[in-house]
């Protein structure tokens, strides 16, 4: 590999001339910057990023940890970042951290030791303890950091984050207004605070209704599916096998919901029409699964973008104090849920009151006949 001396040597200066050169630190005639550059080209040099760094002070790489790379939702993310990253001209150093602790704390340090500018964070983990760890960790790297979708606490660090909450509320009171009474949920894993918020959502859709025994008694309708398809799917087929199966179920993730939705289709239970199943993000799949999954939306769009430029803008020293910004989600209603059964009954009566309006009369068939 060429070394800037080989440079040198070939275009006849000193290596201070090609340094200027390369990283543009003073004027160099257009005749000698040619020749510098042609020789570049000819020897195919490469500038030593980290050297190069060390003299700037700045590396214009950011970095990215997110818990579950298989997981589309967080694909999706990573790709709005990246082209926002791109477009700013940084670079973007993107780590997978399997939802393991240990493995998060070693690549933060890898991270800090390539010296990057900024990080963004999709934490790792559950709990007080991780939470505290994590702040601590996140406090020694001493570099501008903006979380996304887990907060931790750490009032240093922004924050992009959905109302779960209210996400939670939307998509339980869709199944309500289509006269859904047993709601069971899926929810995530234990602790990861997304998930509980959603599932606090379902909690208090349901309380909404009124004290009635299958609120009162509402746990008894969550599972766990550690937002996961095949935790998704699991769950499902252990919903499907209680004495009292539920009419509804509410997935707080639409990876769980595509294992739900396959876990129904081989009990032979029809979805919509025996089981209406509300997801969690709306990740491009979603639109096609079979049948198309009712979700609520996350805005990927504008986590992503707000991300980088609310932690360009600390890079960049435009702002010193910390930002939290909560964005409300949509439901996208679509083929998954349907009206429950006694609704469809009681509206029967209604249009069989009318048969002239459904049915042609004779006289009219015979018109249209050939």
């Amino acid at each position: 590999m060429a070394t800037i001396k080989d440079v040198a040597l070939k275009a006849d200066v000193s290596v201070t001339t090609v340094s200027h050169v390369v990283n543009d630190t003073r004027h160099v005639s257009a005749k000698v910057r040619e020749r510098v550059e042609l020789a570049i080209r000819e020897l195919g040099y490469v500038p030593n990023a980290m050297a190069r760094s060390l003299k700037s002070n700045t590396t214009s790489t950011l970095g990215m940890l997110i818990p579950n790379s298989s997981n589309p939702y967080f694909a999706e993310i990573v790709r709005i970042v990246e082209d926002r990253c791109f477009g700013a001209g940084y670079t973007l150093v993107l780590c997978n951290t399997d939802d393991e602790p240990h493995r998060q704390s070693v690549y933060l340090q890898v991270l800090a030791e390539r010296r990057i500018d900024g990080l963004i964070v999709v934490s790792t983990g559950a709990g007080t303890d991780h939470s505290d760890s994590l702040a601590k960790q996140l406090h020694g790297l001493r570099v501008p950091t903006v979380l996304v979708d887990r907060e931790i606490a750490d009032p240093a660090c922004d924050l992009v984050e959905t109302a779960h909450m209210q996400g939670g509320l939307l998509a339980v009171r869709h199944l309500l207004s289509l006269g859904h009474k047993r709601i069971a949920c899926i929810g995530g894993p234990v602790g990861v605070m997304p998930s509980e918020q959603r599932i606090e959502g379902w909690r208090m859709a349901l309380a909404e209704t009124g004290a009635t025994p299958d609120i009162a008694n509402a746990d008894a309708l969550l599972w766990r599916g550690g937002f996961t398809s095949q935790g998704g799917y699991e769950a499902m087929h252990a919903i499907l096998r209680t004495e009292e199966k539920p009419s509804a179920v509410f997935v707080c993730n639409d990876l769980m919901a595509i294992g739900a939705l396959r876990a129904a289709h081989e009990s032979g239970v029809h979805v919509p029409d025996e089981l209406s199943i509300v997801g969690f993000d709306d990740i491009e799949l979603s639109a096609y699964t079979s049948p198309p999954l009712t979700t609520v939306a996350q805005p990927k769009e504008r986590i992503g973008a707000l991300a980088v430029d609310m932690l360009l803008e600390r890079v960049g020293g435009k702002r010193r104090d910390a930002r939290k910004v909560v964005l409300q989600p949509e439901l996208r209603v679509r083929a998954s849920t349907a009206r429950h059964a006694s609704f469809r009954e009681a509206a029967a009566p209604a249009s069989s009151a009318a048969p002239s309006a459904a049915t042609p009369s004779t006289e009219n068939r015979k018109s249209r006949t050939p």
